[in-house]
């Protein structure tokens, strides 16, 4: 199979495709985003490890209903 011929091309773009979905589809299940009830921060618990990792991002809907309710 020639390298410049536009099958070579379209198989490894669907292979790559594919590795790339596989990747996010396997991650994505590994994780799962919440937010911080006492500082709206949001964080990602590892189910791997089971610990908490704080993105340092806050979510402007919570701090809202914060500074509304003190």
């Amino acid at each position: 199979m020639d390298i410049y011929s536009s099958k070579f091309a379209i198989i490894i773009i669907i292979a790559l495709v594919s590795i790339l979905s596989l990747q996010v589809m396997t991650n994505s299940n590994n994780t799962s985003q919440m937010i911080d009830s006492q500082t709206c921060e949001l964080y990602v618990i590892d189910t791997q490890i089971n610990a908490k990792q704080y993105l340092n991002e806050f979510d402007e809907k919570c701090l809202d209903f914060k500074n509304l309710n003190p």
